[in-house]
């Protein structure tokens, strides 16, 4: 019975800031005979430099790099290199992060926790063109996109608890997380845990979309 796996393996570049970690990776893909790892990246500058000088088929991407993110480095090579396709590999199972990663053009998003097999067969499926998703996220992210689709806003809004609402206005003013923490009697780093829930709940990147958000909705600050 011949073999019906395409005589040119499928060429990787392997992306994670723990070396015995990306050690462990680069191992267990290379047993395989249709995978050839061409390259390996620590940050997301030197994947970027990597994609760009191997041109893989597959990247297999940590979200944490020391110098950022990578869904910003999978952002970058997905715009060089369209045919090439990024698997977010990581240990959190972060809705927003699984939310940028699509958006970034991933083709897969999986938890660090899989199985060795399961990793194997989830990048031969991304390789033979197919997206995925771990179970583990699945189901939360397609209740954010279908919220998003249908644009049910007040939904999002009715998340933020009264504090929540509160900082929400204040970063609309272009308060930074310090004036914040003053004026709400908080830790910066409180603060700053406040506005990452907050622009996750209501689907925003950046801080500076509050002030829109705000202007959108009308809302204003209670007495």
């Amino acid at each position: 019975m011949t073999d019906q796996i395409e005589a040119r393996p499928l060429r990787l570049l392997v992306v994670d800031d723990h070396e015995v970690v990306r050690q462990g990776l680069v191992s267990l893909l290379e047993r395989r005979e249709h995978f050839q790892v061409v390259a390996e990246a620590g940050t997301a500058a030197e994947a970027v430099e990597m994609a760009r000088k191997f041109e893989p088929d597959l990247v297999v991407m940590d979200v944490r790099l020391p110098d950022g993110s990578g869904i910003e480095a999978c952002r970058e090579i997905r715009a060089e290199f369209p045919a090439t396709r990024v698997v977010i590999l990581t240990s959190y199972p972060d809705e927003e992060a699984v939310l940028s990663a699509i958006i970034a053009g991933a083709s897969g998003y999986l938890l660090k926790q899989i199985r060795g097999r399961d990793l194997i067969s989830a990048l031969e499926s991304v390789g033979r063109g197919e997206s995925l998703l771990d179970p583990a996220v699945t189901e939360k992210v397609l209740d954010r996109v279908r919220r998003i689709a249908t644009g049910t806003y007040t939904d999002e809004m009715a998340q933020l608890t009264q504090q929540e609402q509160k900082i929400l206005l204040l970063v609309a003013e272009g308060k930074t997380n310090k004036e914040i923490a003053s004026e709400v009697f908080l830790s910066d780093k409180t603060v700053k845990n406040y506005v990452s829930s907050i622009l996750s709940k209501l689907n925003l990147e950046r801080r500076a979309q509050a002030a829109a958000f705000v202007a959108r909705h009308r809302l204003k600050g209670g007495a």
